[in-house]
C-alpha cells in the first residue's frame, strides 16, 4: 500500500483532529491461560499519533496485551478497534501494525537493505518503488550508506535501528514495540530512547511501546498506563503518573517512593491512611530547625547514606517509625561529606502540598517494591 503524500509517515505531523482521535481501542479485554487471567479486564484508548507506554513488572499482563492488539494472541473475552475498526477477530497480516521485538529477528546472511525491503518483496511491491521506501527507512533511522552491511558487522543499536526500519517501511497506522532496547547496554539504551522519540515526531504514528523501565517510560512517552496483576492501575501523562500516583503500586513502582501510614501517619501527618511523598521533595536540616505553617516535620537518623555522584542518597530512620528516603543533589557537599552523614541526628522537612493520598494497601513499601492494590 503506497502512502498519500499527506500521510504522517511522509513526514507531515498528524493534525489536532487526529490526535484527539482513536488509533487503538480496547474494551473490556480479557486473555485467561488456563486458569490464570493474564489480562483481566482492561479498557483503554490510544490516541492516534501519541507516544504511549504500558510499564509494569513481569507477569503484570503488558507483553500479553500488546500482543493481542498486534493478533498474536486472540483475547477470551472483549474487543480491539483499529481506527475504530473491530480487528479482534482479525490475522496479523490483515492488521495495519508492525512489531519491533527485543531480538529484533534479523536475517543474518541478508545485507541491510534486503532485510529492510524484506517486508514489500513479500507484499510484491514494484522494484522502484521498494528501494526508494527503503532508502527513505533507512534515512530516517540515519542509516544511510549501511545498505550493504550484514547484521554481524553493525552495533546493538544500529541493529536495532535497522528492525525499527524495517517496521517503518511498510508504512503501518500502529507500530507496536516489545522492550527493544531491553539488549543494549545502559548509555546506548539512553541515546536510543531519544532516538525513537525523535524518530516518532517525525513519521507521525503511533508507537505503542512495552517496558518495565519507568524510566524509560518518563522518558520517551507522552501517555503511561501503569499494569499490575492484568490490570491498568492508572493512565496518564509521565508528569501525572510521577507527581499524583494514585496506588500504593503505582507510587512504588514508579520511581523511589515513601509511604507514610498507620502510626506514622498519624504522629506526622496527624491523618489516617496511606500517604507518599517523593524523597526529592524532602530536605534535611538540623533537629532545632524552623518548620513553616504550609510544611511537615519529622525526626529522624540517618541510618545509611549512599552517595552516587551527581545525587546523595540518605535513609533515615524516624523517631515515629519506618523509614524516609531523601535525595540531595551534590551541588557543594563532596562524597566524603556526604558520607560523615551517617548516624546523624536530623529533621526533615516537606511542604504540606507534596504529600498526596493513595488507595490501596496501607502495607509499607521497601523500595522498588510493588503492593496488592
Amino acid at each position: 500500500m503506497t502512502a498519500s503524500p499527506t500521510t504522517p509517515l511522509e513526514g507531515q505531523p498528524p493534525s489536532a483532529t487526529a490526535q484527539r482521535a482513536a488509533a487503538v481501542t480496547l474494551e473490556h479485554l480479557v486473555k485467561r491461560f488456563g486458569d490464570v487471567d493474564a489480562v483481566a479486564g482492561i479498557d483503554l484508548e490510544i490516541h492516534d499519533g501519541e507516544f504511549f507506554s504500558m510499564l509494569g513488572p513481569s507477569g503484570s499482563g503488558k507483553t500479553t496485551t500488546l500482543r493481542m492488539i498486534a493478533g498474536f494472541e486472540a483475547p477470551s473475552e472483549g474487543r480491539i478497534l483499529l481506527h475504530g475498526k473491530d480487528v479482534t477477530g482479525v490475522p496479523p497480516f490483515d492488521r495495519d501494525v508492525n512489531t519491533v521485538f527485543q531480538d529484533y529477528a534479523l536475517f543474518p546472511h541478508m545485507t541491510v537493505a534486503v532485510n529492510v525491503a524484506y517486508g514489500l518483496m513479500v507484499r510484491k511491491t514494484p522494484a522502484a518503488e521498494r528501494a526508494k521506501r527503503t532508502v527513505d527507512a533507512l534515512r530516517m533511522v540515519r542509516l544511510e550508506g549501511y545498505e550493504n552491511r550484514r547484521p554481524a558487522q553493525l552495533s546493538g543499536g544500529q541493529r536495532q535501528r535497522v528492525a525499527l526500519a524495517r517496521a517503518l517501511v511498510n508504512r503501518p497506522r500502529v507500530l507496536l514495540l516489545d522492550e527493544p532496547l531491553g539488549a543494549l547496554d545502559l548509555k546506548l539504551r539512553e541515546e536510543m530512547q531519544i532516538e525513537l522519540k525523535e524518530i516518532q515526531g517525525k513519521v507521525g504514528i503511533t508507537f505503542i511501546y512495552v517496558t518495565h523501565d519507568q524510566e524509560e517510560a518518563l522518558v520517551m512517552s507522552d501517555r503511561i498506563a501503569v499494569f499490575n496483576r492484568g490490570l491498568i492501575e492508572q493512565v496518564g501523562t509521565p508528569a501525572d503518573v510521577y507527581e499524583h500516583p494514585r496506588t500504593t503500586f503505582v507510587a512504588a513502582f514508579v520511581g523511589t517512593s515513601n509511604l507514610l501510614t498507620a502510626a506514622a501517619a498519624r504522629d506526622i501527618l496527624g491523618m489516617d491512611g496511606t500517604f507518599t511523598v517523593r524523597p526529592e521533595k524532602l530536605r534535611i536540616g538540623a533537629p532545632d530547625d524552623p518548620v513553616g505553617p504550609d510544611e511537615h516535620s519529622a525526626l529522624g537518623r540517618i541510618r545509611e547514606v549512599v552517595y552516587l555522584g551527581a545525587d546523595t542518597r540518605y535513609i533515615v530512620t524516624l523517631d515515629a517509625g519506618g523509614d524516609l528516603i531523601v535525595t540531595q543533589q551534590n551541588l557543594q557537599a563532596s562524597s566524603m561529606e556526604a558520607l560523615a552523614a551517617q548516624g546523624r541526628v536530623v529533621r526533615l522537612i516537606w511542604q504540606r502540598q507534596h504529600v498526596l493520598g493513595l488507595k490501596g494497601s496501607t502495607t509499607t513499601l521497601g523500595e522498588g517494591e510493588g503492593a496488592e492494590t
